[in-house]
């Protein structure tokens, strides 16, 4: 039988066609939160050496979705997430590793979350980019 971890991992583990073509994958779950990885390769590369920003943009922004999903499945709720906004803020290049990021919830609504994201690589106290994403939740028509 499966329990609360195996469903809420069913859930947010399982990628958009998006970031499964970008090579992003679950790395790990730390304190019932998804960490999100992206090897380095050609789909991801940038200029020569670096991680592309939009691999990067895209890695932020999945593991922000991938935050708030498994803690709406904790709390049984499905609504469909609409993004208002994102806001990414690229600190350093990523060089030719794997990135990880993992999302917070810094606001949980009713109608609205604030998710604030980072991505490192071999240090987390050092992100290569930061996010803060602003999404609104919709009811699913039924």
């Amino acid at each position: 039988m499966p329990n609360d971890h195996d469903t809420a991992q069913k859930g947010a583990g399982q990628l958009p066609i998006y970031a499964r073509s970008l090579g992003i994958k679950l790395h790990e779950w730390e304190d019932n939160i998804p960490v999100l990885q992206v090897g380095f390769g050609p789909f991801v590369e940038g200029r020569p050496g670096a991680l592309h920003g939009g691999a990067t943009s895209g890695l932020l922004e999945n593991a922000g979705y991938a935050a708030l999903r498994a803690r709406l499945q904790e709390e049984g709720r499905d609504p469909q997430l609409k993004p208002i906004n994102i806001t990414v803020q690229f600190l350093s290049a990523g060089k030719q590793k794997p990135t990880y990021a993992k999302g917070r919830i810094t606001r949980l609504g009713r109608r609205n979350a604030n998710v604030s994201v980072e991505a490192w690589q071999d240090e987390r106290d050092r992100p290569i980019a930061t996010a803060v994403m602003n999404i609104l939740m919709a009811d699913r028509a039924k």
